[in-house]
């Protein structure tokens, strides 16, 4: 029979990637170092295999590592998924982690984790601000149990469930020739220079489709990392932007002194829904905070 390595052993060892650190690692697992490291050694006993790279300074990988990094995480969530799916307990309560990204958490968050808590007093809320496709990998990895996210984005193996569409909304500086429209149609941003986030936001890519920007129409070399720098640098005359309406009900497009204006109907949007993964036993937490969250729209 193969000698395997232990669940505990896969769990020190993907702490160790993640963390980068022995030391990190431990105080992660509640575990002193020296124990971690023996996990560690033990496992690489088992396998016959080198799966940390001693001979260097800076944390790395044997190319045997990167292979068991890499199929680990489906390993570790089967078995919690296996584990929480026998279990019998009360609808959202103990630990729960919820991924969201940065377009969505400043504007929905305060008043969901409001109604959470109210609702599921036994609730012991988790939360990890990221971006969509970092947000991905740790869902499938089984990192966190679910995911406020904005679609349409492909992520293989989850299940979705819509909790509301927010719109687009045209932004610029009140010196934009477009700053005295009451409303706006898409076609309008045809000879329109845009300041979008920079590449790894679906917001991006939600809008460009959206709205049927093509490349020429944005600025490229004024792309920003959050909606608060992209407001900073249209209300400096950089260009005009494109918000989300909760970001605009949020008081963003005000605080920074820009114009913003709904589009026509039908109105380019984003679907807002939570994510999780298939087979986990969570559909029925994530269904429920859907729920919460369909009442903010």
């Amino acid at each position: 029979m193969t000698p395997l390595p232990t669940l505990r052993q896969l769990q020190f060892f993907m702490s160790l990637v993640r963390r980068q650190s022995f030391s990190k690692a431990a105080e992660e697992c509640l575990v002193s170092q020296s124990t971690l490291s023996s996990a560690i050694k033990e496992m690489e006993t088992l396998l016959d295999q080198q799966l940390v790279d001693r001979s260097t300074r800076s944390f790395a990988l044997t190319p045997v590592g990167e292979g068991v990094a890499q199929r680990a995480p489906a390993i570790l969530a089967s078995v919690e998924d296996l584990a929480r799916s026998a279990g019998k307990k009360e609808p959202l309560s103990g630990e729960f982690h919820l991924g969201v990204i940065p377009t969505i958490a400043p504007f929905l968050l305060p008043k969901a984790t409001q109604r959470l808590k109210r609702k599921y007093p036994n609730l012991e809320l988790f939360l990890r601000e990221d971006l969509t496709a970092s947000l991905g990998e740790r869902l499938t990895a089984g990192l966190i149990d679910a995911a406020i996210l904005a679609f349409p984005y492909d992520l293989p193996g989850v299940e979705m469930i819509e909790v509301g569409v927010d719109p687009f909304w045209f932004a610029c500086d009140p010196e934009h020739r477009f700053a005295s429209r009451k409303s706006l149609k898409k076609e309008a941003l045809a000879d329109c220079n845009l300041l979008l986030l920079e590449d790894g936001h679906c917001l991006r890519e939600h809008a460009i489709d959206a709205c049927e920007i093509a490349d020429r129409e944005t600025r490229d070399a004024y792309s920003a990392t959050s909606l608060f720098t992209l407001t900073q640098m249209t209300r400096s005359g950089l260009g005009a932007t494109l918000l989300p309406e909760m970001a605009v009900r949020g008081g963003l497009a005000r605080s920074t002194g820009l114009v913003a204006i709904p589009f026509s109907k039908p109105s380019p949007k984003r679907i807002i829904g939570v994510a999780w993964r298939k087979g986990s036993g969570r559909g029925d937490e994530a269904r429920a905070i859907a729920d919460i969250l369909s009442g903010l729209f």
